[in-house]
């Protein structure tokens, strides 16, 4: 604690002004808020940053897909071309082509139960699966979107730069000596290292600078933010 100390006063007198008391901080971190404190985010849960001024909701971006298009077609092409060029030279009094004879043949032979008829059905299933995923799900989910200030104009945000950007803005934060961030579609992650001050104050700078952050970067749907703050390891 600091001792006070005494200024003469104009009129000859003693004007005693009391400095501001320092208090010790405790060597064994018991208070909680030392540097030996090696985590600060136990018990967080993530806070939802909502945008109150959001204008309408943007709806994801649908991918065109084009690679899973071209090898349908191709597939299709392949299997129904020559099956729709036998089909016609039968109709015209001319004999079937030899492998949809021998296909024929190889069919009547294995019953439905057979090991290899089920493996073909079930990877017919499962191609049938993906394609039906594709059709109902928009893709691009590295694409974040943004609000729309005009009905005619869409925008749209990569995840990687929203990340790089969250980074930088917490890099700014006194105390932060490193960043991750991996941002979601519901949910930005951080997991920074802090090599001094307190890692409470800390965190609650970074919730700050980052909630600060989220709404700058205009998207439609707001995520909610998760902050984990500790210590760098200690050399050997």
């Amino acid at each position: 604690m600091s001792e006070p100390s005494e200024r003469e006063a104009p009129d000859g007198g003693n004007d005693t002004q009391r400095l501001p008391v320092v208090m010790e901080k405790d060597p064994g971190g018991t208070s909680g808020g030392g540097l030996d404190q090696s985590r600060s985010s136990a018990a967080y849960d993530p806070v939802p940053v909502l945008d109150e001024d959001a204008g309408g909701r943007a709806g994801r971006f649908w991918s065109v897909r084009r690679t899973p298009a071209v090898l349908v077609a191709l597939a299709v092409l392949a299997v129904a071309g020559p099956l729709l060029y036998d089909i016609a030279a039968v109709r015209a009094d001319r004999p079937a082509m030899r492998w949809r004879r021998g296909l024929a043949h190889w069919l009547a032979r294995h019953t439905v139960d057979d090991a290899v008829v089920l493996t073909c059905a079930g990877a017919a299933v499962a191609v049938g699966i993906w394609l039906v995923v594709l059709a109902v799900t928009p893709g691009l989910r590295d694409l974040l979107p943004m609000r729309r200030a005009s009905a005619g104009v869409r925008a749209g945000l990569d995840r990687s730069a929203a990340a790089l950007v969250l980074r930088d803005r917490a890099m700014e934060v006194p105390g932060v000596q490193s960043v991750r961030v991996r941002m979601g579609r519901a949910k930005v992650a951080v997991r920074a290292v802090s090599h001094f001050r307190e890692l409470d104050d800390v965190r609650a700078d970074l919730d700050a600078a980052l909630g600060a952050g989220i709404k700058e970067l205009g998207l439609a749907g707001q995520p909610g933010l998760s902050v984990h703050v500790g210590r760098a390891a200690r050399k050997r």
